[in-house]
């Protein structure tokens, strides 16, 4: 018996659509609510299909909440075969939520003449909303699927042919339009982009501890007993002293780093100890997988 895990992962898990869906909507608004209140008004590009839609209105004023969908057709015919489908239902639909968002916030007044001010706000809203999109397991399609299909015909990775696809689009605004457009675009862009990695991260609250140490229950028991944190041994050998040794590794909070710091310190002053921020932590004693 041939078991369809599509259909069933529909059926199954239908509040997980809904809020997934209702995550793609919302973010889809902010967007939408960005590109007419700041960047239209302020004639600022944009990257992928919907800067290519963006161009095409400032040349020829045809709406861009049609452009979006045209533009994104063909695309998704050809990601049909070569991306998950289930990602490729979240993206059609994402697009969709984005053309008639874009159309229903058509007339909403500008909330800046100043071109500087709306590329930086622009971005951080624009990139709010995307960030909500992606954490929904969203997309607004288009050139991440184009990205795909030269990445397996050419020895360019995804990212790489995405940033040369936005490259193109900003050098076709500067020589059709304006050079300081495609300038607003690349300040708009860089924040957005940020702001969509807080968005999906988080700011870091949490740091991740790793100690080389010769006393490695004692630091072990002090960072569970006094941080009430758990803890795990790793086992490694040192490339020049050939010697087998143990690695103590927790995930603690940044209130916490100072009392670690005097934890080991005190069990080992000659303790090798590394420091790395952690964006986000899932699993006991922190977040929960609810929402992941």
């Amino acid at each position: 018996m041939k078991i369809n895990f599509d259909n069933l992962f529909w059926s199954k898990f239908p509040w997980m659509i809904f809020k997934r869906g209702l995550g793609i909507v919302l973010g889809a608004v902010i967007v939408a609510l960005s590109i007419n209140s700041l960047i239209i008004p302020n004639q600022i590009a944009d990257g992928g299909v919907t800067g290519i839609a963006i161009i095409l209105h400032y040349l020829f004023n045809w709406p861009i909440s049609i452009m979006v969908l045209l533009l994104n057709i063909p695309l998704f015919m050809m990601g049909w075969k070569m991306v998950g489908r289930s990602f490729l239902m979240y993206s059609i639909f994402g697009v969709g939520a984005l053309s008639l968002a874009l159309d229903l916030t058509g007339n909403i007044p500008s909330l800046t003449n100043d071109s500087l001010l709306a590329s930086i706000f622009g971005g951080v809203i624009s990139g709010i909303g995307m960030g909500v999109i992606f954490r929904s397991r969203g997309s607004l399609g288009g050139t991440d699927i184009l990205a795909v299909f030269f990445s397996r015909t050419t020895p360019f990775s995804v990212g790489q042919i995405l940033l040369a696809i936005d490259a193109v689009i900003f050098f076709l605004t500067a020589i059709l339009l304006r050079p300081e457009m495609a300038m607003y675009a690349v300040i708009y862009m860089f924040i957005a982009t940020k702001v969509i990695d807080l968005v999906q991260e988080g700011m870091s609250h949490f740091k991740s501890v790793m100690v080389i140490t010769t006393q490695p229950q004692e630091i072990a028991e002090d960072i569970m007993a006094k941080l009430d944190r758990g803890v795990t041994f790793f086992k490694a050998t040192g490339a020049f002293s050939r010697e087998d040794k143990q690695v103590v590794y927790c995930v603690i909070s940044r209130t916490q780093l100072s009392q670690i710091k005097e934890i080991i310190h005190t069990r080992d002053d000659e303790a090798f100890l590394a420091i790395s921020e952690v964006p986000e932590v899932v699993g006991e004693g922190f977040s929960s997988w609810k929402g992941h």
